[in-house]
């Protein structure tokens, strides 16, 4: 039986409840975390800890757990494994509506677990390339809050599922700025491209970890402004995520990017990063 965790207790899902008026439920008045586990061990761990804890500074959402212990817990009595662990923390139950609340309200946190595919397991010739759309980002201005108002979101990968896309790409003041649940990485002329770090985009963890690996291996990178036309002049484009890796874009709003097959630059990275997960899988 899947277990999750609520306010302090490890408990099976179907008994799990919280107030219909927690802030959370009420306003979306909460933040989240997506950590995936390989093997029993989380995936930069530290670096979505210090995420989270930036998302709460933010919002002003009392912190003070222990993290570490809460979700290595609960990985563990989901019994290992490859899991994604989604961790949500809201303002609170307030008792009421009402947009204003008490500082002092209690957060109430909450857990769970779900199946992740192993991405280090899958051969770069078995990697898809994608299709993407680009669309306007609707999203407010504060994206490096990662926030559960995630309705832009939906209604932008909905759009792109309708054009039988599998991303779309978000565009705000004529600027590439990231996609639904991943950042953007433009290739040309043998130098890797991405957006500025910014409030306008989500600091990813894979992100982060693409732009150390490519500094630890020679490949150029930039962050950089990139506009609609120099993403449709890219020679490749990417999208990463802590559950995806690094997946190739191979097809943008109908034409293909590049010759349209996923490239040399991709595979490298790819190789990277699988590398780097096969090793923190074995404790290396």
């Amino acid at each position: 039986m899947d277990i999750v965790y609520l306010d302090g207790h490890y408990i099976p899902a179907g008994e799990a409840r919280i107030s219909p008026f927690d802030r959370g439920f009420l306003f979306g008045d909460s933040v989240y975390e997506v950590i995936p586990y390989f093997r029993g061990t989380g995936f930069r761990l530290r670096e979505h800890i210090a995420r989270l804890e930036h998302s709460l500074r933010a919002v002003r959402i009392r912190s003070g757990r222990d993290w570490y212990a809460i979700l290595d817990r609960l990985v563990e009595l989901n019994g290992g494994g490859n899991l994604s662990v989604y961790l949500q923390v809201t303002r609170g139950d307030s008792g009421s509506r009402s947009h204003a609340y008490d500082a002092s309200l209690e957060p109430t946190v909450f857990a769970c677990c779900a199946p992740v595919r192993d991405f280090a397991s899958v051969a770069a010739k078995d990697v898809k390339g994608l299709a993407a759309i680009v669309t306007a980002d609707l999203r407010w201005h504060r994206c490096d809050i990662k926030s559960t108002c995630l309705l832009p979101n939906i209604l932008v990968l909905q759009q792109a599922r309708d054009h039988q896309a599998d991303e779309a790409l978000l565009l705000r003041d004529g600027l590439v700025t990231e996609g639904t649940s991943c950042n953007i990485f433009l290739v040309r002329q043998g130098v890797v491209y991405t957006p500025k770090r910014s409030s306008e985009i989500l600091g990813g963890i894979t992100r982060e970890l693409v732009l150390e690996l490519a500094d630890e291996n020679g490949i150029q990178y930039q962050e950089a402004d990139i506009d609609y036309d120099a993403l449709m002049a890219g020679d490749e484009v990417w999208i990463t995520s802590s559950t995806r890796g690094v997946l190739p874009v191979t097809r943008i709003d109908g034409q293909p990017v590049g010759d349209g097959e996923k490239g040399p630059l991709w595979a490298r990275m790819f190789e990277l990063l699988t590398r780097y997960q096969r090793r923190l899988m074995t404790g290396e």
